[in-house]
């Protein structure tokens, strides 16, 4: 990312601002596996410590795993390493919103696969007043 990039475009990651001047004071506790920082430090209004996440490319909240989710919105006091389970083998790790990208889901009969629908069978009847 250029320097101008980081100095005026919030939407493409943490700008210059954020990473020199808003994160003074910031205590780093951590990241995950997509590479997002994690802060906590300062102050809100109640009085608890503020807490952050930094993404690692693009800011989408989508982005941040189910276990970070939790710590940033205070579900959990301790990061998740230390106050979550290890993940169990048939959890899928989480996947960001794909929507609006070729990689979203589209069902059987969408223009984008084709626009063609399985036939009717025969189990449907329309709905008449009279009936």
């Amino acid at each position: 990312m250029g320097i101008l990039t980081s100095i005026f475009t919030w939407w493409n990651g943490a700008t210059i601002g954020t990473r020199f001047y808003g994160l003074r004071g910031m205590t780093r506790v951590g990241d995950d596996a997509l590479g997002n920082v994690y802060y906590q430090g300062g102050a809100d209004t109640a009085g608890l410590p503020r807490r952050w996440v930094i993404y690692l490319g693009a800011n989408d909240a989508s982005r941040v795993p189910p276990d970070w989710f939790a710590w940033l919105h205070r579900q959990v006091d301790e990061v998740p390493d230390r106050s979550l389970p290890p993940q169990r083998v048939w959890e899928k790790p989480a996947v960001a919103n794909m929507t609006g990208t070729a990689l979203a889901y589209r069902p059987a009969g969408a223009m984008e696969k084709g626009g063609h629908r399985a036939a009717a069978t025969g189990d449907y009847e329309a709905w008449t007043p009279e009936g």
